[in-house]
């Protein structure tokens, strides 16, 4: 029996096994591009797991899903965006789309799944949102409610409703980036670890003008390539700063000629310093 050591991963988890301080879950089963789902008691089912260094490949669910990390930074793949969550930050998937999850070093999570008619009432496009002080309490709330909670008494009732308004009101976060899937670019999509090149080396990789490469990316993305490779910049900095990367090291992995360099383009892209983005 797997215990979420493989995010998001329980198989046929009793529900008399849950405390108060184990999520409340009757089964899950996770396949790849496949419905799969928590088997919902009611409207909802919310949990917190510690995930180290896991990688989930594409799967999808039956349910809406709601995912933030309370500590740590999560990196998914939805659809075709790529979507960082450092704390504070939380992604909306709607039902049945591909997505995957990839943890670096340790993430504590909270997940909530909404059943689709309760997701109905949500955006049908993920999006990423700030996770204010109450949704944070309203989750917590939600992922110790007793193992047979009936969730249209009060007041959870009402924590679901709230929290489905805290959803939809909540403020947007550019953490999305595009994905272009022309295969032409497959090498670079492989390595999303890895800095993207500099337009000419990329273009010498791939065997395609600058110019076929500024069209694609255009198309595909709404952006240049340039422009696209700083918003890559942005994400990849902001995670390897809140896994306790120094600045130092993440200036120079992503191709800075100083720290100060790195620390000006953070300020521009961000609207703060590396430091007081850590201190938020």
């Amino acid at each position: 029996m797997h215990a979420f050591g493989n995010f998001g991963l329980v198989d046929r988890v009793p529900a008399r096994a849950h405390t108060s301080s184990m999520p409340r879950i009757e089964s899950y089963v996770r396949t790849k591009i496949c419905p799969d789902t928590p088997t919902l008691a009611g409207k909802v089912a919310a949990f917190a797991i510690v995930v180290s260094d896991d990688d989930t490949d594409f799967h999808q669910h039956a349910q809406g899903q709601l995912c933030f990390a309370v500590q740590g930074c999560t990196r998914l793949t939805v659809g075709d965006l790529l979507c960082l969550l450092p704390p504070s930050r939380a992604v909306w998937i709607p039902p049945h789309i591909p997505h995957r999850t990839v943890v670096r070093h340790s993430a504590d999570v909270r997940l909530v799944f909404y059943d689709e008619q309760t997701s109905a009432q949500l955006p049908q496009q993920a999006f990423v949102m700030a996770v204010s002080p109450l949704m944070e309490a309203i989750v917590e709330a939600l992922v110790v409610a007793p193992v047979d909670q009936d969730w249209a008494e009060p007041p959870f009732d009402h924590l679901i409703e709230l929290s489905l308004h805290e959803i939809r009101e909540a403020p947007r976060q550019p953490m999305l980036l595009p994905m272009p899937q022309d295969r032409r670019l497959a090498p670079l999509m492989a390595q999303p670890d890895v800095l993207p090149p500099e337009l000419r080396e990329l273009a010498n990789v791939i065997g395609a003008t600058a110019k076929t490469i500024g069209r694609i990316f255009q198309r595909e993305t709404g952006m240049s390539y340039q422009q696209w490779r700083q918003q890559w910049r942005v994400l990849r900095g902001v995670e390897m700063l809140v896994t306790g990367q120094p600045v130092s090291h993440t200036s120079a992995e992503l191709g800075f000629a100083s720290d100060s360099a790195f620390i000006s383009f953070f300020k521009q892209m961000i609207g703060c310093t590396p430091g007081a983005y850590l201190k938020r």
